[in-house]
């Protein structure tokens, strides 16, 4: 839960300072190499990361770590799902200031945004996703 909120709160805290102009957007030109390359990164990183914490209970491992009713193990798998929708949507945020309002880091923020409500690990869904409540 910390990691959600600590990420929202930052993206927010950036979203404030970017549209007050306390930090000025559109520090990094919108067009050419750089922009393209973080681009296409943002967007594999996002892409990759979102049907990979939805479905990060299902892998043998970690469902054996929480089927087993480990809470050291609910508490750092349920970081690591969180984080990794939560450090996308900080760093697609970031950039979408940068690279001088492109609207595609725009989407992908909204998307981890939407995203972090279906990864939030409360105890009931840990072990229901694990099939550890049956």
């Amino acid at each position: 839960m910390a990691e959600m909120t600590v990420s929202v709160a930052v993206a927010l805290v950036m979203v404030v300072l970017f549209e007050t102009e306390t930090l000025l957007p559109g520090v990094l030109p919108g067009e050419g190499n750089a922009a393209f390359l973080c681009l296409s990164a943002m967007e594999i990183i996002t892409i990759c990361m979102l049907p990979l914490a939805l479905r990060l209970f299902k892998i043998k491992r970690v469902g054996a770590d929480l089927a087993a009713g480990r809470e050291r193990a609910l508490a750092l798998w349920g970081s690591v799902r969180m984080m990794m929708m939560c450090l996308p949507l900080v760093a697609n945020v970031l950039m979408y200031y940068l690279f001088d309002l492109k609207p595609a880091f725009f989407y992908m923020a909204v998307i981890c945004l939407i995203a972090l409500v279906f990864v939030y690990p409360s105890k009931d869904r840990c072990l229901s996703e694990t099939g550890g409540a049956e």
